[in-house]
C-alpha cells in the first residue's frame, strides 16, 4: 500500500499487477526542537546585520512582506516577533504595514489572512494585498543591468525600513524560492512579473530548478529586491512535514545563501535509474487549484537529471478545489492551454508573440506535455483538467491503468514521491 498527500488528506493506493513501485523521500534532517528560541536567537544575531531593534528607530515607518495562502510559510510563527522587535525600537503600530505579496494570484481573503498571521496580528494591524495592476500603488524603479524592469509596491518602497518573510524551498524558475523573491515577485508589479515570467527568461539554460549559480531569474529577483529596498529577511526551511530545520534571519544576500545550504541537503535525493511512471504529491495549499498543483508534474520533469523515460507518464493526485484557480495569472494558464491545438503549436505561439504574466505555467506545462502525458487523479473539476489537455482520472488505479494503455505493457518501473514540490531526484552513477 502507498499514499501520497491529497488536500489534507492522502490517498492510498496499490499499483497494478506487474509493476514495481519505490519511494523517495527528501533527506532527513532534524526538525527544531524549540521554535520560538531558534527565532528569538537569529533575531538577536542576525547574519550580517544588526539586529531589527538596532535598524529602526522611533517614528519609523515599517513595512513587513509576507507570503500568501498558497506557500507553506509558518507566517504566524515569524511575524509576531518581528513586530515585537519593531515596537521595541519604538516603532508604533500604525506605522508599520504587512502586506501580502499575492503576485498575480487572486487577493487573500480575511481567513486566509488570519490563517497565516493569526488573529491577533490581524484585529491590530493594517494588512493589505499586492495590487500589480494598480498603477497608483507601483512605483517604478528602472531596470537591472541585463533589461528587467522593476516595479514595486509604493508601500514597500517608501517604509522606511523593508523586511520580509520567506520560505526557502526549490523553485522551478529561481532555483530556490523565498528571501528576495517574496519582495521581488509577491510585492511587484505587473511589468516585472511579465519579463521575469517570459518566454526568453524561462527559455534560458540556467533558468531552472535548483540552481542558483548563473540563474539569470535568481540575479534578475536579486536586484529588484535590492532597488526596492529589502534590508532583512527572515526565513524557514521545512522538511516534509512542514516542521521547521532552519531559521535564519538577517541581511537578504548572506541569509538566503545560508538557508540554501540547509535546503540543497534537506531536499535532493538519489534514485538508481530513469522510470515509466512518476506519481507526485503535492497536497494543500498546493493542490487548491490546478496551476499551483501542475508544479508537480513539472517539478519532476526538470529534476536536476531526468528521471522520467521517454514515453513515460506523470501522474499527480489534486484535489484542485478552485478549478484552474481565480487569480489573474492561474485564468491567463487556463484559457492559454485550453485554446491550444497541440503542445508543439502553444509552444511556437507564446514564444513569438510572447504572453502575460501567469501564462507561463502554461508555457512550461506545454513543454512537459510535448513529451509526457500528464494525469490528475481526483480533481473537483475533471472537465477543467480535460480543457488543460491534461488527463483527468477519477482514481489512482485508473490512472495506472492509463498509464499501461499508453505505455504498452504492464510491467512497469514506478517512482512515488509523496512530496514532489520538496524532493530533487537525480540519478546517482
Amino acid at each position: 500500500m502507498y499514499k501520497v498527500p491529497y488536500g489534507k488528506t492522502e490517498i492510498k493506493f496499490d499499483l497494478l499487477p506487474g509493476m514495481k513501485g519505490e519511494v523517495i523521500h527528501s533527506q532527513g534532517l532534524p526538525p527544531l526542537g524549540d521554535i520560538s528560541t531558534a527565532i528569538d536567537t537569529t533575531l538577536a544575531e542576525p547574519i550580517n546585520s544588526v539586529p531589527i531593534r538596532e535598524l529602526a528607530h522611533k517614528g519609523d515607518s515599517a513595512c513587513i512582506v509576507f507570503t500568501d495562502i498558497t506557500r507553506d510559510c509558518p507566517d504566524y510563527l515569524l511575524v509576531p516577533p518581528i513586530l515585537r522587535e519593531l515596537h521595541t525600537a519604538g516603532v508604533r503600530k500604525h506605522d508599520i504595514t504587512l502586506l501580502c505579496g499575492t503576485g498575480l494570484h487572486r487577493p487573500s481573503t480575511y481567513e486566509e489572512k488570519v490563517a497565516k498571521l493569526g488573529a491577533e496580528v490581524v484585529q491590530q494591524y493594517h494588512i493589505v494585498d499586492n495590487e500589480p495592476q494598480n498603477p497608483a500603488h507601483l512605483v517604478e524603479l528602472g531596470k537591472t543591468e541585463k533589461g528587467t524592469p522593476v516595479s514595486v509596491n509604493k508601500i514597500t518602497y517608501e517604509a522606511d525600513l523593508l523586511i520580509a518573510t520567506g520560505i526557502v524551498e526549490p523553485h522551478q524558475y529561481a532555483g530556490y524560492s523565498g528571501a528576495r523573491k517574496t519582495v521581488a515577485i509577491g510585492a511587484a508589479g505587473e511589468a516585472t512579473i511579465a519579463y521575469t515570467h517570459g518566454p526568453k527568461m524561462l527559455d534560458l539554460p540556467g533558468t531552472r530548478l535548483g540552481l542558483i549559480e548563473g540563474n539569470p531569474f535568481h540575479q534578475a529577483i536579486a536586484e529588484a529586491a535590492r532597488r526596492s529596498g529589502l534590508r532583512f529577511i527572515l526565513n524557514v526551511v521545512l522538511d516534509e512535514e512542514k516542521r521547521p530545520v532552519a531559521i535564519y534571519g538577517g541581511e537578504p544576500e548572506a541569509t538566503f545563501a545560508k538557508l540554501v545550504s540547509v535546503a540543497q541537503k534537506l531536499y535532493t535525493a538519489p534514485v538508481p535509474h530513469q522510470y515509466d511512471v512518476v506519481i507526485g504529491g503535492v497536497g494543500f495549499p498546493k493542490d487548491i487549484n490546478l496551476y499551483q498543483a501542475s508544479r508537480a508534474p513539472s517539478y519532476i520533469f526538470f529534476a536536476p537529471t531526468p528521471v522520467i523515460k521517454k514515453g513515460g507518464v506523470l501522474i499527480t493526485p489534486a484535489r484542485c478545489d478552485e478549478g484552474a484557480g481565480k487569480g489573474i495569472g492561474e485564468q491567463r494558464f487556463y484559457q492559454e492551454m485550453r485554446s491550444a491545438t497541440s503542445m508543439s503549436a502553444l509552444l511556437d505561439t507564446m514564444r513569438q508573440r510572447g504572453y502575460q504574466p501567469g501564462a507561463q505555467r502554461a508555457f512550461v506545462m506545454a513543454k512537459v506535455m510535448e513529451a509526457i502525458p500528464v494525469v490528475i487523479v481526483g480533481s473537483e473539476f475533471p472537465d477543467i483538467v480535460k480543457d488543460t489537455k491534461m488527463i483527468p482520472a477519477q482514481t489512482m488505479e485508473k490512472a495506472l491503468e492509463f498509464a499501461v494503455t499508453h505505455i504498452g505493457r504492464p510491467d512497469l518501473d514506478v517512482l512515488i514521491i509523496p512530496h514532489a514540490l520538496l524532493t530533487l531526484p537525480f540519478i546517482q552513477d
